[in-house]
């Protein structure tokens, strides 16, 4: 919960910027996550004029909208295969025992390899989903017998390669919200 702070009878921070904005997106904040996911380099100014507000209303939204944790972060879309990581594995995890420490444990483990750059919990048969990258077939088996194998609570891995990407990178759909 946002912290209210009173001065001089006006409210400041967090809570003042969200009784001033509200708790519902609007046109204007799904219009401002619709281009900073098309291009999160726009300065304030471009993103303002794509919006149809201008430049100071622009960045108290999107400065909300990092607060509230709709924006996460930015970064820097790469090709894996520019940068010699040619293989892209999907690579299921049963776990020995589902129990809280022992998951928690295998969790630190997991965000703790750079390879993986994804991890979900899953449904059904297996209780992880990693997405691996490697330089190629022989690294990725060294890899995993060096690394994948000796994860703390690991009783089997099922391992599918992609042969070819379709989509990736992908912008989250936002028609939902309008």
């Amino acid at each position: 919960m946002a912290l209210r702070k009173t001065v001089l009878g006006k409210t400041t921070g967090t809570a003042a910027a969200a009784e001033r904005h509200g708790t519902i997106l609007d046109r204007y904040d799904v219009a401002i996550l619709h281009e900073l996911q098309a291009d999160a380099r726009l300065s304030n100014t471009e993103l303002a004029a794509r919006i149809g507000l201008s430049a100071a209303p622009t960045w108290r939204r999107v400065k909300w909208l990092e607060e509230q944790g709709y924006i996460t972060g930015y970064r820097a879309e790469i090709d894996r295969r520019r940068i010699g990581l040619g293989v892209l594995a999907f690579v299921r995890v049963d776990a020995e025992r589902n129990n809280a420490d022992a998951t928690r444990a295998l969790e630190e483990a997991i965000r703790a390899l750079p390879e993986v750059v994804a991890c979900h919990y899953i449904s059904g048969a297996g209780t992880f989903e990693l997405h691996v990258v490697a330089t190629d077939l022989d690294a990725f088996s060294r890899w995993s017998m060096s690394t994948l194998f000796k994860l703390p609570n690991v009783k089997d891995l099922h391992t599918s390669f992609s042969l070819g990407e379709v989509k990736a990178g992908a912008a989250l759909p936002l028609g939902h919200l309008r």
